[in-house]
């Protein structure tokens, strides 16, 4: 309530729209004795009626109750909204208690493996993306969970083989466990690395909580902005527009300009024109001949206004005026007329 968003270390998950939803996540030092106001917000699809229902989540110190052995195993049959239901929680919490014999156990951290960076299943032969969970305990490790401390195991692992753990009968009934990603923290050893933070160059000061501004906003006006950001850039271009006016119609530079311009037009226009009308010269052959018998000139065979394109090459016989015509001989024998 009163943020964009849920907290940081808060998870939420629904698989379908019409599935259950669920919060889990694991809170900080850092958010001890805060409680978080999460408001819910719901409609009906049908009738679009909604509701609003507040839940409030009180976050409690953990260290009246130390648990300094942890350790986190990868369920790979098992996705988060699974694991989180309580009899199956139980039944793995049992299952670790089993092998572990502590006299305090609890479940520290529930997490998806989509969320270390795993990769979405494949949606065949029913397979799940995996759950971490990390358990507390107040007694050392079993030798059991030791095991995969082992050298062997741990070539094993490496050659992307199962490791070999005598308690691994006691899970593989319901839950299937990566024993190469098992994890084992022991903080008694741990030495703390903390370091006071010296602020200076590079870190900003802290500035406190975010305080949004007032709704009540005083009103601004635009007015002066508005002519600022108009006017000048128009005042601006009515004067280049002006300049160029009287560069291209007031100078006497540019009046000669476009009368040489025009006559250099005008006068190709007239070329053009005088070379349509050109005149062809015709082929010899279309000349004027002299008469081979009377040494008269004939007229050529077509006129200036015949088309030559489409005279044939070869003509045909014709009984031309001035055409003398050659005596045949005559066969010997009977004449008929």
């Amino acid at each position: 309530m009163g943020y964009p968003d849920r907290p940081g270390w808060l998870r939420y998950i629904q698989r379908t729209p019409y599935s259950d939803g669920v919060l889990y996540g694991s809170p900080t030092a850092d958010n001890v004795g805060k409680p978080t106001i999460i408001e819910i917000t719901a409609y009906n699809r049908r009738t679009f009626e909604t509701a609003r229902h507040n839940l409030i989540i009180n976050i409690m110190s953990a260290e009246d109750f130390p648990l300094p052995y942890q350790a986190e195993f990868f369920i790979k049959n098992m996705n988060v909204e699974e694991m989180l239901a309580s009899e199956v929680l139980g039944d793995f919490l049992g299952a670790v208690k089993n092998v572990w014999q502590p006299e305090r156990l609890n479940a520290i951290n529930i997490t998806s493996a989509l969320d270390r960076g795993g990769r979405v299943p494949l949606p065949i032969n029913d397979l799940k993306e995996g759950v971490y969970v990390m358990v507390g305990a107040d007694v050392p490790f079993s030798s059991c969970l030791r095991e995969v401390e082992n050298p062997q195991n741990q070539l094993r692992c490496s050659q992307e083989m199962e490791p070999v753990i005598t308690c691994d009968k006691k899970f593989r009934t319901q839950f299937y466990i990566d024993w190469c990603k098992i994890s084992l923290v022991d903080k008694t050893k741990q030495v703390s690395t903390y370091q006071e933070v010296i602020r200076g160059e590079g870190i900003l000061p802290d500035g406190g909580e975010y305080k949004p501004p007032s709704d009540s906003l005083k009103s601004r006006d635009y007015y002066t902005d508005f002519l600022i950001t108009l006017a000048v850039p128009s005042a601006v271009a009515l004067v280049l527009f002006l300049i160029l006016a009287y560069i291209m119609c007031c100078r006497r530079e540019g009046v000669i300009q476009l009368v040489h311009h025009s006559a250099i037009q005008k006068s190709t226009k007239e070329l053009r024109d005088m070379s349509k009308n050109r005149e062809i010269a015709w082929p010899l052959s279309t000349l004027p001949v002299f008469h081979p018998v009377t040494g008269e000139i004939i007229p050529p065979l077509h006129t200036d206004n015949y088309d030559s394109t489409n005279m044939p090459l070869m003509q045909t016989q014709q009984n031309v005026p001035h055409q003398t015509q050659i005596p045949q001989q005559q066969t010997t024998g009977k004449w008929y007329p």
